[in-house]
């Protein structure tokens, strides 16, 4: 289980923890370029006695573990990522599924195009592949991260059945698949989404009621998987 505290860089990323889960905020640190957007959060700081500091910048790279901080960084308690609830409890919105999806950037990614669209929850299966919360992860979420229910499952086929009496489960493949605009209507998706190298397990493809593919030009065999993901959503959000 995740003991360190999460880190999140950048200003996008540090106003939507403070937004969504302002009482697990630790601790503050930031440059003085941004001294105007840390303002609000150092007063809720203060207010809960929490600490705060501006530093320089090579303090605030030792703090964020990385260059690539935006220059403000929030400390904050690790976030729990509990199980698959029950399917009344689970939003009526296009909700993305990722099976043993291994780097923490493209799990980022797609958090990002996921709250951007619409959705208000990701599923994590429990692959060992799949990347889980991380410094990177958060970075590249921008926030989408926190603006998300965040849900595992330990057997996603089960999960997928399970969840199938309430969503369309639309696995997608790099070829074999329908274009996303015949997918049957009427319903809400689950949209999974597979391993960057190898793609979904078939235990995963036979637990989904249909397969979608993005029709491309053939010049090359896919996309990157966050890529494919943000597309994916927009035709089906």
């Amino acid at each position: 289980m995740k003991s360190e505290p999460d880190r999140l860089c950048g200003p996008a990323a540090v106003a939507a923890v403070f937004t969504h889960r302002p009482q697990a905020v630790l601790r503050l640190f930031y440059l003085a370029s941004r001294r105007a957007e840390a303002g609000p959060f150092c007063a809720l700081l203060a207010r809960a006695r929490k600490p705060y500091r501006e530093v320089p910048p090579a303090e605030l790279a030792k703090i964020a573990g990385t260059t690539h901080h935006g220059g403000i960084v929030a400390i904050a308690t690790p976030r729990a990522v509990p199980a698959l609830p029950a399917m009344e409890a689970l939003p009526s919105h296009l909700l993305p599924v990722l099976d043993g999806i291994g780097n923490p950037h493209n799990l980022g990614a797609i958090a990002r195009s996921a709250a951007f669209f619409g959705c208000k929850a990701l599923l994590l299966s429990g692959d060992p592949r799949q990347a889980g919360l991380s410094d990177s992860a958060w970075r590249t979420s921008e926030g989408g991260l926190e603006a998300l229910s965040l849900y595992r499952a330990a057997d996603l086929p089960a999960a997928l059945r399970a969840l199938g009496t309430r969503y369309l489960t639309v696995a997608a493949v790099a070829r074999g698949g329908v274009p996303p605009e015949a997918l049957p209507k009427g319903r809400p998706v689950a949209l999974v989404l597979g391993n960057e190298e190898v793609g979904l397990p078939e235990p995963t493809i036979a637990a989904c009621a249909a397969r979608v593919t993005l029709p491309g030009s053939g010049a090359v065999e896919s996309l990157n998987v966050s890529v494919a993901a943000a597309v994916l959503m927009h035709a089906l959000a």
